[in-house]
């Protein structure tokens, strides 16, 4: 074969092929529901592989950031502290906010997918919540037989338990770390070739989902798409108001941003927001060492805008599955999410393999998360915007609270500055 036969992946990316696929199984399962339901065992195999490498995944990258968090903490010492105080705390508002905005709009309610007798919380909780026994739970007996179980929540606090007790043992926890990592690699090369895949299986999956449930799923996933970009303009005017108590001009700030802002917005990368958006913050002011720690580190530990999207995309799944909005769903979500939206930030499509941890979490069928991904590049072009956002607010704040008797010296390391 000659080269004209390749098409160039940047011409023609997944999302694209993904994009054609939902669009073409709109139309058959519209066209010829018989046929269009006879599709799903193709999005099911793409579940059942999804499923298949959330727990070796979660569970190494879930330990590795732990580690890593402790590592820094301890190298780090007020900057740093400070720094992941504010990523728990921004994450965790966020994802509060999106289950605040799904009980209020409900996007997810009058699409009954009939599989809520399916979905149940893990262990004893139940209409009364057992606080103890909610709390208990989490706890594995055998974490082996968590992990073949497929119980996420006991296996994701094991993994915190195994990185802080890695980051304790310093140069001693080397060999294990590299093991880590390559069975983490490995999943990141088996997750791309899943993902591959993915266009054939949201086609399926959508050509059996408009085939059951017709206009009102449509209109369920615009309404999503709305929802989201209101929770998102809400942070963005949290941030606002935070920049001007830090004592900046929050018109000032977002104007000095707005190129790595639309940058992430038109690619849906973080990454490559990261040299101009590093640059800026230094021209601004903030001492580079403040700038060079905040930024990379927060693109991995700070994802505010996909947090945002996460709590509400999970909630959606709820709602048309018919579960009931009891705390202990509540308190699950919430959990979940935060730990979820920190261990799947290096992770190819980090968001879908969040939402199968969730959702796994709460005992839920996935199959309806190929609605999800047929609409997560709209999505995926805001919560990216807000994500840079949050790290520029991130890096503000570090310079004003911890940063503010540091300066760079000649080589760019932070020195603190000496009073004449």
């Amino acid at each position: 074969m000659g080269e004209a036969a390749v098409i160039p992946k940047e011409k023609f990316p997944v999302w694209i092929q993904i994009a054609i696929g939902l669009v073409l199984g709109c139309i058959v399962g519209f066209i010829a529901p018989a046929f269009g339901k006879e599709l799903m065992p193709l999005g099911t195999a793409f579940i059942k592989a999804i499923k298949m490498i959330v727990i070796p995944l979660v569970f190494s990258a879930v330990a590795i950031g732990i580690y890593k968090m402790g590592t820094d903490l301890k190298r780090l010492g007020k900057l740093g502290g400070l720094a992941f105080i504010w990523f728990y705390l921004s994450t965790g508002i966020c994802i509060a906010l999106g289950i605040a905005l799904s009980i209020i709009f409900q996007p997810g309610a009058g699409v009954d997918l009939g599989l809520g007798a399916a979905a149940k919380l893990p262990g004893h909780v139940g209409q009364q919540v057992n606080w103890t026994n909610f709390f208990l739970d989490m706890i594995p007996d055998n974490v082996i037989a968590a992990m073949a179980a497929q119980k996420v929540i006991p296996v994701l606090f094991f993994a915190i338990c195994f990185g802080l007790s890695l980051s304790a043992l310093n140069e001693k926890a080397k060999p294990m770390i590299d093991v880590l990592d390559t069975l983490m690699h490995a999943m990141f090369v088996l997750c791309k070739g899943i993902i591959a895949t993915a266009p054939i299986a949201v086609g399926a999956i959508m050509a059996w989902l408009c085939a059951s449930f017709g206009w009102s799923l449509l209109m369920a996933m615009v309404k999503l798409v709305g929802v989201l970009y209101l929770g998102l303009a809400i942070v963005t005017v949290c941030f606002m108001i935070l920049v001007k108590f830090l004592g900046e001009s929050p018109i000032g700030t977002l104007k000095r941003i707005m190129e790595p802002l639309l940058l992430a917005f038109t690619t849906a990368s973080s990454e490559v927001t990261l040299p101009k958006h590093m640059e800026i913050l230094v021209r601004a002011g903030i001492p580079n060492r403040v700038v060079s720690f905040a930024l990379p580190l927060g693109y991995t530990f700070n994802l505010d805008g996909s947090a945002l999207y996460q709590s509400l995309a999970i909630c959606f799944l709820l709602q048309a599955y018919g579960h009931p909005f009891d705390i202990a769903t509540i308190m699950t979500v919430l959990i979940t999410t935060l730990i979820a939206n920190k261990g799947t930030a290096q992770v190819p499509a980090g968001s879908l393999v969040a939402l199968a941890i969730i959702m796994q979490s709460l005992g839920m069928p996935l199959e309806a998360m190929g609605i999800l991904v047929g609409i997560d590049r709209l999505m995926d072009m805001g919560r990216t915007t807000i994500n840079v956002y949050g790290n520029t607010i991130a890096a503000l704040l570090l310079w004003k609270v911890a940063g503010q008797g540091l300066t760079d010296d000649e080589n760019g390391a932070l020195a603190t500055q000496k009073e004449s």
